[in-house]
């Protein structure tokens, strides 16, 4: 995912039909698309250039572009102000709703319902970069789609008794649970060979399913001073920079994680095959850009988590690790199987991560307070608490992906069938094809 912007000056006027049919057609074969226009390519592009000037007008909103580099250049020398942005999305919104969906095709049906969605982000996007105020719930619908219903934290009691139990002791919960998992911390000189490991091992399942395009690859780097574990910077071409922080020592677990999740059948395989089932082959120019406050982050995020389950199911992750990185990390492989189990019940409390950040950012709990149900229901020390919570000011609903995402996707695979090669067939379809959330609901 990367940075890279722009606009040709439209202004948001609507070009000549010609023009617009010239230029989607000179796009198209460019990336080897062929097609006959469609009534929603002006939109497209139009979205493109808008989405590109937004990110100009706010650091990381664009997180991914590989379009024309014209158009980036162009964004970045002359964009739209936030008050001409948020006008031109909201008569885009209107272009698209006056383009009647029987004259469609059903492939330019989905698409504009895509596009849609992702004008209803920017709106809402734009409206609170100018200043508007939204409540958690209603920020996270407007941006993502999807309006979460949030359980009270003494729904997650008995998850935290359980734990309790697992690991008695004197001395709060929390801290003995980081001391527990601090038992698995990899020594920064082996943790390279530890994540790629890992990576590989999760491309190979991935790859065992879903074709991927000949050229892919990544490049992998550590860095620190960030308030996220792991990102993965998409350039285009099958191309991404894979980030591992390590502010925090990185424990055995992340590793898995860490390279489902970024990379395979993550976000890496996803842009891949977002650029070359929709951009390449279809040519729709909007899937060279990814907004990241937008419907496309629930699903991407959603799926990447759900895909470390769908790539190690049951207790193959334990046995992989146990196997294969405890070794290559110098750990005792004899407490795979227990840490497994605390981290399944550590998992069951993610949901009070979003009750927490959405007390927070709603003004019912102060910063002090927020920290201290971090630390009480994510069961974290005060520095991992205090990056939590520090996505969260950098971030706000986006927290609702993670969770949320990953149950609806996870939800989703499972109603495809109970055999592996019918769960991996639909999360193809998932990180591939313009869906929505709406549409894992179904």
């Amino acid at each position: 995912m990367l940075n890279l912007f722009q606009h040709d000056g439209g202004r948001g006027t609507v070009r000549p039909m010609i023009r617009t049919f010239l230029l989607i057609a000179a796009l198209a074969f460019a990336i080897g698309a062929k097609r006959a226009p469609s009534p929603l390519d002006g939109i497209a592009e139009a979205y493109v250039h808008l989405t590109l000037e937004a990110g100009e007008r706010e650091e990381g909103y664009v997180d991914a572009y590989y379009g024309p580099q014209a158009w980036a250049e162009d964004a970045k020398a002359k964009p739209r102000d936030i008050a001409t942005l948020r006008r031109d999305a909201r008569a885009l919104s209107v272009r698209l709703n006056a383009v009647k969906p029987e004259a469609l095709t059903p492939d330019d049906r989905q698409r504009r319902r895509f596009l849609a969605a992702q004008l209803k982000a920017a709106e809402t996007r734009l409206a609170m970069k100018a200043g508007a105020t939204f409540s958690f719930a209603d920020e996270a619908e407007g941006l993502f789609g999807v309006r979460p219903q949030l359980k009270p934290l003494s729904f997650y009691d008995p998850v935290i008794a359980k734990i309790e139990a697992m690991v008695p002791g004197p001395g709060p919960l929390w801290e003995r649970v980081d001391a527990w998992q601090n038992r698995f911390i990899v020594p920064g000189d082996r943790l390279e060979p530890v994540m790629r490991a890992a990576i590989a091992e999760c491309r190979a399942r991935s790859a065992a399913h879903i074709a991927m395009p000949q050229q892919e690859r990544f490049e992998l780097e550590f860095v620190t001073g960030k308030s996220w574990s792991g990102y993965n910077w998409y350039k285009g071409d099958a191309h991404s920079l894979i980030q591992v922080n390590t502010d925090l020592p990185v424990r055995i677990d992340r590793a898995v994680d860490l390279g489902c999740h970024e990379g395979y059948p993550g976000h890496h395989l996803l842009n891949m095959l977002l650029e070359r089932n929709l951009a390449r082959a279809r040519g729709w120019v909007e899937f060279t850009v990814y907004p990241l406050f937008s419907p496309q982050s629930l699903i991407a995020e959603g799926s990447a988590n759900a895909g470390i389950d769908l790539a190690f199911p049951g207790a193959e992750r334990a046995r992989f690790e146990a196997a294969k990185l405890y070794p290559l990390a110098g750990l005792d492989p004899k407490g795979a199987a227990d840490y497994d189990r605390l981290l399944d019940l550590l998992h069951q409390l993610a949901g009070a991560r979003m009750t927490i950040a959405a007390a927070y950012l709603d003004g019912k709990v102060n910063r002090a307070e927020a920290l201290n149900l971090i630390q009480r229901y994510q069961l974290i020390s005060r520095k991992r608490a205090e990056q939590s919570l520090s996505f969260t000011d950098n971030y706000r609903s986006y927290v609702i992906n993670y969770g949320l995402g990953q149950d609806m996707v996870a939800r989703d695979l499972a109603r495809s069938g109970a055999s592996p090669a019918a769960r991996w067939k639909r999360m193809e379809t998932i990180i591939s094809q313009p869906i929505l959330p709406v549409d894992l609901r179904r």
